[in-house]
């Protein structure tokens, strides 16, 4: 019998059209467009309609992923969507989502893992496929995290921006995702996070993001630099057969450090940071799709794709495309 892999059959992107430059927020903020670029490489972001929640913007990421991918949306038999910005409290932004592409009975459901939820999502639907539980898998990151910043504070608001990406993953029979490794330490929860809830109508705690950025940046670059060896050593590679790295784009200098401590060149590493801000969940894939439209990254290339957030988690998958 033979064994089953899983591949990207398809690639999606959607960025609301307004775009936030740096000088926008210097206008209001004590803060500058050089300030800015300097310490995290973000020159401008996308920020989503007050009418735009995260389910739209997936479904825009969703449709283009499964044109790419060559099916109609009726042969998706999985959806998983990775969001800290989910529609309502409940149902899910997944269920939303699959009702708005005209799905129904396959399973749907929401991945929270901050801005490491798609490298999650991936490796679960990868485990469904697999499994045999599923044939064509269809990974959302979808975010609009501009809802949840507190606008008068530089060291946050200036960092994120709104956007989705989606892979439609298929079953196949040579390997596409090669390895994942997924890992968490809710010990450093508090160094990130958004700690308010909703009790009986009223918000309890903060609803605005909160982040001590030294020391997201100091265990970003450590766990990182781990995670890539490790899933480098779980599919038998070296870092030599890495053709991109695709980390999570939160801070570009975040994103050098960990190509260098590696040892890849800056050209190996792809960057989108400086157009669309830290989108959470949704920038891996937006990265990924990019590089695929444009020609950068083509099939048989390998590609290290990794994601870190608030948690704390951390993540990589290996992927032949």
């Amino acid at each position: 019998m033979s064994r089953i892999f899983s591949r990207i059959a398809g690639t999606g992107s959607y960025l609301p059209a307004r775009v936030m430059t740096n000088a926008e927020l210097a206008q209001r903020l004590d803060t500058s467009d050089q300030w800015i670029e300097e310490r995290t490489g973000i020159r401008q972001r996308h920020i989503a309609e007050q009418s735009q929640a995260s389910s739209e913007l997936a479904l825009a990421a969703s449709r283009r992923a499964i044109e790419a991918s060559g099916l109609q949306a009726q042969a998706i038999d999985l959806i998983i969507v990775a969001t800290s910005t989910p529609d309502y409290v409940f149902p899910s932004t997944a269920c939303l989502l699959q009702a708005k592409l005209g799905i129904a009975n396959c399973p749907a459901f929401d991945v929270q893992a901050v801005c490491s939820g798609f490298v999650y999502g991936l490796a679960t639907a990868d485990n469904f496929i697999r499994a045999g539980a599923a044939k064509h898998a269809l990974v959302v990151g979808a975010e609009v995290f501009s809802r949840i910043l507190d606008w008068n504070d530089r060291g946050t608001c200036v960092l994120f921006g709104d956007g989705a990406g989606a892979v439609v993953l298929s079953a196949c029979d040579r390997p596409g995702i090669h390895a994942s490794v997924l890992r968490a330490d809710g010990r450093h929860a508090g160094i990130l996070s958004v700690p308010g809830n909703l009790c009986g109508g009223k918000i309890v705690g903060s609803p605005f993001l909160q982040m001590q950025g030294n020391q997201v940046f100091k265990l970003a670059v450590k766990v990182l630099d781990e995670v890539a060896h490790e899933v480098l050593a779980a599919a038998g590679m070296q870092v030599a057969e890495v053709d991109w790295l695709i980390p999570h784009q939160a801070n570009v200098r975040i994103m050098e450090a960990t190509a260098k401590k590696l040892g890849l060149p800056r050209d190996k590493l792809v960057v989108t940071v400086d157009r669309h801000g830290n989108t959470s969940a949704a920038s891996v894939p937006l990265a990924l799709d990019e590089s695929v439209r444009a020609g950068k990254i083509r099939p048989g290339q390998r590609v290290m794709l990794q994601g870190v957030g608030g948690g704390f988690t951390w993540g990589a998958t290996l992927v032949t495309m």
